[in-house]
């Protein structure tokens, strides 16, 4: 039976955690292995940041857990030890779910490197179960391929979503449209999909709705923009707002925007690098924001501002965003959480 007929669903990220899931990074699998201390030193200030709120489970391959219980001290930190190929748990890990008694599951989807992009994945592919089996919970496999950056919901059975990404063949090239939400319906229990078009140019995921667009609150939707009609995100935003204008979510009201401004465009040798204020991530009582220094200065005040005003009861807690971004995510791409029972 799928999750729906058992009456679970996906709650809003914003709701309360158990804990935060993240992988440590692996030098062998990295775009720009040179680069492994500072994106050590990255991930460091990131799980730091993420246990002021709550508490870490960090997943490592065994030969890097010792080296990491001397950095790391406190009972908001643990480690499970489980060999990976890559560090993006967003992507490959369990998405949890739960019932109306406050039972709760998850979801183990097919992962294939973001359509076959990195091999190898085949131990990235087998990351939740395991997470699963140590904390025992219940399992649904789903027979799709699926990311957990590529879809965001409101709680109350509304999913934001791209089309680049879900629809890409190199994910389900056997798939219609109508047979992917009928997916996201029957695992997640949602009942409207928002599709929007394109992701931010440069996005080596095709796309991923978390670099572009989340839902505040049910009926409320923060997106980043683009102002400059030379860039490439200027007509993909204008795009995006444009269908968000003339939505509607699963409880049929207009969705109220907040739109974030994009910082400067940033390149690392020949590419765009994918910087968004929309990676951060939902933690207890606060936010976790990359923000990005240097000419994003301005930028990174107003994101600030903006999120404050939208959250005031929330603490915004800022880190370096250049830190890892370099491999193609950022804050949100790494995290995944666990939510708390009822």
């Amino acid at each position: 039976m799928y999750p729906k007929e058992l009456g679970y669903k996906m709650p809003a990220e914003w709701t309360t955690h158990q804990r935060t899931f993240i992988s440590w990074p692996v030098q062998d699998s990295m775009v720009y292995p040179d680069d492994y201390k500072n994106i050590w030193d990255g991930y460091v200030e990131l799980v730091q940041a993420i246990a002021e709120f709550e508490p870490v489970t960090v997943i490592s391959n065994p030969n890097d857990i010792d080296e990491l219980k001397k950095i790391f001290a406190g009972e908001r930190i643990d480690f499970l030890p489980i060999e990976h190929n890559d560090a993006w748990l967003r992507d490959n890990g369990p998405t949890f779910i739960r019932n109306q008694d406050g039972e709760m599951a998850a979801i183990n989807w097919i992962f294939n490197a973001w359509g076959k992009k990195y091999s190898p994945w085949d131990l990235d592919n087998d990351v939740a179960p395991k997470i699963l089996e140590h904390f025992d919970i219940k399992k649904f496999d789903a027979q799709i391929v699926m990311e957990g950056g590529s879809f965001h919901v409101d709680g109350e059975g509304t999913l934001l979503t791209t089309e680049e990404c879900l629809l890409n063949p190199n994910r389900n090239p056997d798939l219609t449209k109508e047979l992917v939400e009928q997916y996201l319906k029957d695992y997640l229990n949602v009942e409207t999909i928002i599709w929007l078009k394109n992701g931010l140019s440069g996005d080596e995921t095709d796309g991923h709705v978390d670099n572009v667009a989340c839902f505040a609150a049910p009926g409320k939707v923060i997106m980043q923009v683009c102002h400059d009609p030379s860039d490439d995100n200027y007509q993909i935003t204008q795009e995006n707002l444009a269908i968000l204008r003339n939505a509607t979510d699963a409880k049929g009201r207009k969705l109220e925007i907040i739109e974030i401004e994009q910082p400067p465009e940033v390149h690392f040798e020949e590419s765009r690098l994918t910087v968004s204020y929309l990676n951060f991530y939902f933690v207890n009582g606060g936010i976790i924001l990359p923000i990005f220094g240097g000419t994003a200065k301005e930028n990174d005040q107003k994101a600030i501002d903006v999120l404050q005003a939208t959250f005031p009861d929330r603490k915004i807690r800022t880190i370096d965003g250049m830190a890892i971004i370099k491999e193609g995510g950022n804050v949100h791409c790494t995290t995944q959480q666990m939510i708390a029972a009822d």
